[in-house]
């Protein structure tokens, strides 16, 4: 039953980890690289028949080129209401809409805004790495209180907290990896 418990404790902690690291790499995807890419607009909330609604439920999307990124809405009728949301969103690009379809094309970034944008993925980084961390403090603090409840003894619990401690720098590991590989993508020409 205890070890049970432990396992569970364990398992908690390693499946939030893991969402922290693909919430990490979610967050990632929606900062701007000048390359054109659907997660820069998927989730924008459109209003649609007096309901929010977010685009990728409205539209498709294709990638023609690398600096154009076209949505294809299945509602024809949504096309105003999105390209009202696209001009408005914090994009800063101006949507062109042909009647059937819209057009974002991306500029090429300055080296200014490149390295504005690697700041800001170093921060959402490190915003990911606390997250970890903090999820290692939280399962360790429900493991000691295990062991002072007499559930479980310091040889079983040094060697669940080594394990513990190899996840976590397993997701903090794979977080740094993300970052190096979105840092690369943003400052190549």
């Amino acid at each position: 039953m205890d070890d049970d418990l432990t396992a569970l404790v364990v398992a908690d902690a390693r499946e939030h980890m893991a969402k922290a690291v693909d919430h990490t790499q979610a967050e990632f995807g929606a900062v701007r690289t000048g390359r054109a890419t659907p997660a820069l607009v998927e989730h924008l909330k459109i209003e649609y028949y007096g309901t929010e609604t977010e685009l990728r439920q409205m539209a498709g999307f294709s990638v023609p080129e690398a600096r154009l990124l076209v949505v294809s809405p299945y509602d024809k009728g949504a096309l105003p209401a999105i390209e009202k949301a696209l001009q408005s969103s914090d994009l800063g690009i101006t949507p062109s809409n042909d009647g059937s379809v819209i057009r974002l094309s991306f500029p090429v970034p300055t080296e200014q805004r490149r390295k504005e944008l690697v700041k800001v993925v170093k921060q959402k980084a490190e915003d990911g790495r606390v997250t970890v961390r903090n999820i290692r403090r939280s399962a360790r603090h429900d493991l000691d209180a295990m062991q002072k409840e007499g559930d479980l003894s310091s040889d079983e619990l040094e060697r669940i907290e080594k394990d513990l401690d190899k996840f976590t720098q397993d997701h903090v590991a794979a977080i740094d990896k993300l970052l190096a590989h979105k840092e690369q993508e943003l400052l190549e020409i």
